[in-house]
C-alpha cells in the first residue's frame, strides 16, 4: 500500500466549524500511526473554506484537543513547515490558476445560476424522486455570452464536467477495486462566487502541492472519490492513494452524532477520561490483538499497526469498553504520584477549579458548603430525575417547550463566554414570551442538579458547550418523560 517511490506523507485536514468531533481523533490517530509505521511525516492542515462556519475558537478548540490526544504533527498552522501555509485560508490566491487551468482545458465552466433557480431546481428532482444534482443549465452559453456576464460582474461559480457515459473505477485501500457511475456524481462547483475553492477542489491541490501520498479519511468522502480523480486527471496530475475507514457508530450501528451521544473531544477531556486511554480505545479498530492484550500505549499501538487489515464492518463506539479501558489506564498505568498530578490538571482545565472557587466564595459561611454548592462543575453525570425538577413551578410541557428552544438556540452561539450565554437566554425568553427567570429556572437543574447553584451563565461558561450540551439533552429527555406521564 505503501509507494516506494516517495517518502509517505499523510495528513489530518479538519474544518474548524464546531467543536472538534472524536471522529475527527479517530481519523487523525490513523494517519499519525500510518506515518510511524512507514517513517512518514504527518501534517496537520487546516481547512477552513466555510467561511461562515469557521472561527478563529474553534480552530484553537481543534489543536488543543489533538495535541490533548497526544498527537504530534511535524507541520501544521502552529509551526509551519516547507509546505505552508497550512490554513486554507491562508492559501486563497493559489486555487484560482488550477481552476482557470480547467476551465481553459474545457473541462470547467461558469455557471450563472441563482440559488433561487437551483433550490427550484432541486426542489422538482426531489419531487420527481431524483437525487437533487445540478441539471446542466449552463453548459451551453455561448464563450461570448459567458465573457459579457463575467465583464458585467454577474456573480457566477466554476463547475467541473463530468463525463456522461461509463464510470469512475479505483482502488481504495480498504474497500478494494470500487466503481462508481459517472451519472451518479454531480457537476461539482470548484470555485465560488467569492472567490474561495470548495473544499473538494483545495483538497487536490493542497494534497498535491503538500506531496500527500496516501488520504485516508471517513468512508463518508468514498462517493466523493471520482471528483477529485476527475480534478486530478484535468490537472495533469498523479492522485494519492485514499484510503476510506468505516464510519464510527453507535452500538445499534447509526452514525456517532452529536444529537443522540456526547461526540466532543472536551466532553470526554472533561469527564476525566485519560487522553491515553482514548487513543487506547480508537487504536484498537486499526489491530489486530488477542484477548487480554488490550491495554495499549501509543507506541505499542504503532508496533501492532496493521492497515492491510483493517475491518469494514464498522468501528463501534462502545463507551462501556472506553469506561472499563480508562479505568485500567488510572489503576494500572499511574503511579500515585501520576495520578495526584492528573487530578489536579484535570480539575484545573479550562480553570473549571478556579472560575469555581471564585464564583463560590461569596455563597458560603463555611468550606464544607462546597461539595454541594460546586461539586456539579466536577460531576461526570448528575443523575438527574423528576424529582429534581418539583422546586420548578413551570408544568412539565412548558419545560419541554423551554428546552426544545434552548438546546438549538445555544448550538448557534459562535464564541461561548458568559455575555454570549446571557445574550441567546435573554433572546430565548423574549421569542417564548417568558420572563428570563422562568426560562433559567430549569436550566439551573439542568446544568447543576440543583435548583440552588452558582450563577447560571457563568457556570455554563466553566462547564464548556460540549458538556452543557449533553446536560441538556440528558434534562430534555427527563421532562419529556414528566410530560409522557402527566406529572
Amino acid at each position: 500500500m505503501t509507494s516506494p517511490a516517495a517518502p509517505v506523507r499523510v495528513r489530518i485536514a479538519p474544518s474548524p466549524t464546531g467543536e472538534p468531533h472524536v471522529g475527527t481523533a479517530y481519523i487523525a490517530l490513523f494517519n499519525y500511526l500510518f506515518a510511524k509505521k512507514n517513517n512518514g511525516t504527518f501534517i496537520l492542515r487546516i481547512e477552513d473554506t466555510d467561511a461562515t462556519r469557521s472561527t478563529p475558537e474553534f480552530e484553537r478548540k481543534v489543536l488543543d484537543a489533538l495535541k490533548w490526544c497526544g498527537l504530534e504533527w511535524s507541520e501544521g498552522p502552529d509551526i509551519g513547515g516547507p509546505y505552508g501555509p497550512y490554513r486554507q485560508s491562508d492559501r486563497k490566491d493559489i486555487y484560482r490558476p488550477y481552476v482557470e487551468k480547467i476551465v481553459e482545458a474545457g473541462h470547467g465552466f461558469r455557471c450563472f445560476c441563482t440559488p433561487e433557480r437551483l433550490e427550484q431546481m432541486r426542489e422538482g428532482q426531489r419531487a420527481a424522486g431524483k437525487p437533487p444534482k445540478y441539471d446542466g443549465l449552463c453548459l451551453s452559453l455561448s464563450a461570448e455570452e459567458v465573457t459579457t456576464r463575467v465583464a458585467s460582474g454577474e456573480p457566477h461559480v466554476v463547475r467541473m464536467k463530468i463525463p456522461t457515459e461509463g464510470s469512475c473505477k479505483f482502488t481504495d485501500g480498504v474497500y478494494g477495486d470500487v466503481e462508481i457511475p459517472w451519472d451518479a456524481v454531480d457537476m461539482q462547483v470548484l470555485l465560488k462566487a467569492d472567490g474561495m475553492p470548495t473544499y473538494h477542489m483545495a483538497n487536490v491541490v493542497d494534497d498535491h502541492l503538500m506531496k500527500i501520498t496516501h488520504v485516508a479519511r471517513g468512508e463518508e468522502w468514498l462517493a466523493s472519490v471520482p471528483k477529485h480523480i476527475l480534478i486530478y486527471r484535468y490537472l495533469g496530475l498523479e492522485p494519492p492513494v485514499f484510503m476510506h475507514l468505516s464510519l464510527m457508530r453507535n452500538a445499534d450501528k447509526s452514525k456517532l452524532s452529536k444529537r443522540k451521544n456526547p461526540t466532543s473531544i472536551s466532553y470526554y477531556s472533561a469527564l476525566g477520561y485519560l487522553p491515553e486511554a482514548l487513543m487506547n480505545f480508537l487504536g484498537l479498530f486499526f489491530i489486530q490483538i488477542a484477548e487480554g492484550e488490550e491495554l495499549l500505549t501509543m507506541d505499542e499501538l504503532a508496533a501492532k499497526f496493521d492497515p492491510e487489515n483493517l475491518s469494514k464492518a464498522g468501528a463501534i463506539f462502545d463507551i462501556q469498553k472506553l469506561d472499563w479501558l480508562n479505568g485500567r489506564w488510572i489503576r494500572e498505568k499511574l503511579s500515585d504520584e501520576d495520578f495526584r498530578r492528573r487530578v489536579i490538571e484535570w480539575a484545573m482545565e479550562n480553570s473549571r477549579l478556579t472560575e469555581g472557587l471564585k464564583l463560590s466564595q461569596s455563597r458560603i459561611s463555611k468550606l464544607g458548603e462546597l461539595p454541594d454548592l460546586a461539586g456539579f462543575l466536577l460531576k461526570s453525570d448528575l443523575g438527574l430525575e423528576p424529582a429534581h425538577f418539583a422546586k420548578v413551578k413551570s408544568s412539565p410541557e412548558e419545560l419541554v417547550e423551554i428546552f426544545s428552544e434552548v438546546q438549538p438556540a445555544l448550538e448557534k452561539i459562535v464564541e461561548w463566554d458568559v455575555a454570549s450565554i446571557e445574550a441567546e437566554l435573554r433572546a430565548v425568553a423574549d421569542r417564548l414570551g417568558k420572563k428570563l427567570k422562568v426560562v433559567v429556572a430549569p436550566l439551573f437543574v439542568a446544568v447543576s442538579g440543583s435548583s440552588r447553584s452558582l450563577p447560571l451563565f457563568d457556570s455554563m461558561a466553566v462547564l464548556g458547550r460540549s458538556v452543557v450540551r449533553q446536560r441538556l439533552k440528558v434534562a430534555g429527555q427527563v421532562v419529556a418523560s414528566m410530560a409522557g406521564s402527566g406529572k
